[in-house]
């Protein structure tokens, strides 16, 4: 590698891509990496060509959180990441009402070397009472090359939602996703948010509802439940952006209570697919509807028969 003229800061990132530029800043400015034995710390040095440059850090815990052994799904895992197939009601970070028991605690427990990972690892999110599938980093090779993918949308993220109202055909929503104006705790389309694409297809029609195949381009929070509101079509169950209850005349005592006692959003991540760290193989996973999910849809197909 020809470095002669260049920028200390620019070479470290061509020497170590495993790792990226901010972490990469973080070393320099604490003294972790030298030129020929010598502490340097300024980015913009210029290199001569010739020099040897060593790294010697640590990785620092990334958080105060507690391992903890709680029951987790694990669908695969490899010496660089995990995918889990997250059931409802478990958070996925300690935050705020949520101080342990989460997807986190539950990680470190099992894989203790996430402790050293930004996050304890997890690349992306699901909020809690949606289920299925988010990939987990091992280290920080494959953190970095997993949180590129995710930048450059490189994810296939497919999605199966339950939603009022009975739809034609599928389509798009390009609306930008940002804090909701006056209700501090929801997101909401604003012009001032960031952008955010939805697809989505008909799987499924029944009296009063739409079973939809929703797809991702981009990962703002709430994305899947804000831009079905804002179409009109929020999703069964969600206790935050749910609309009323919407019931079928006629329908029966089993779909009727069924419906009244869904108490979390019917959204489930069905497909994740990426390119694997170091094989860089595309690689995907897919997981069933959990049985609330599925014994809904179920009543609900009865629910259609009876009234024919």
């Amino acid at each position: 590698m020809d470095v002669a003229k260049k920028r200390f800061d620019v070479v470290l990132s061509e020497m170590f891509p495993d790792y990226s530029r901010s972490r990469l800043q973080q070393w320099l400015k604490q003294g972790n990496i030298t030129i020929n034995g010598d502490v340097q710390k300024k980015p913009r040095f210029s290199l001569a060509g010739g020099e040897l440059i060593q790294v010697d850090a640590e990785i620092e815990a990334a958080g105060q959180w507690q391992p903890q052994s709680l029951p987790l799904n694990i669908t695969y895992e490899d010496t660089d990441l995990i995918v889990v197939n997250k059931q409802a009601g478990l958070v996925v970070h300690p935050g705020t009402g949520n101080s342990d028991k989460t997807l986190v605690n539950g990680l470190l427990h099992r894989y203790p070397e996430l402790e050293g990972l930004p996050r304890a690892g997890i690349i992306h999110r699901l909020d809690k009472n949606t289920t299925g599938l988010l990939v987990v980093a091992r280290n920080l090779k494959a953190h970095h090359h997993l949180t590129t993918q995710l930048q450059q949308r490189a994810f296939a993220r497919e999605y199966q939602a339950l939603v009022s109202g009975k739809m034609i055909v599928g389509g798009t929503v390009d609306a930008p996703i940002g804090r909701h104006p006056h209700q501090r705790i929801k997101m909401a389309v604003v012009a001032s948010g960031k952008e955010a694409i939805t697809q989505y297809q008909l799987k499924q029609k029944f009296r009063a509802h739409s079973l939809l195949e929703v797809k991702l381009e981009t990962g703002r929070t709430h994305q899947i439940r804000v831009h079905m509101k804002h179409i009109g079509h929020t999703l069964v169950g969600d206790q935050v952006y749910g609309g009323r209850l919407m019931i079928p005349a006629g329908a029966g005592e089993a779909l009727t209570n069924a419906l009244r006692h869904f108490k979390r959003q019917a959204l489930h991540a069905r497909k994740l697919g990426l390119i694997h760290p170091s094989t860089h193989e595309w690689i995907e996973w897919e997981a069933d509807l959990p049985d609330d999910f599925k014994q809904l849809l179920e009543i609900m197909e009865q629910d259609i028969g009876a009234k024919h």
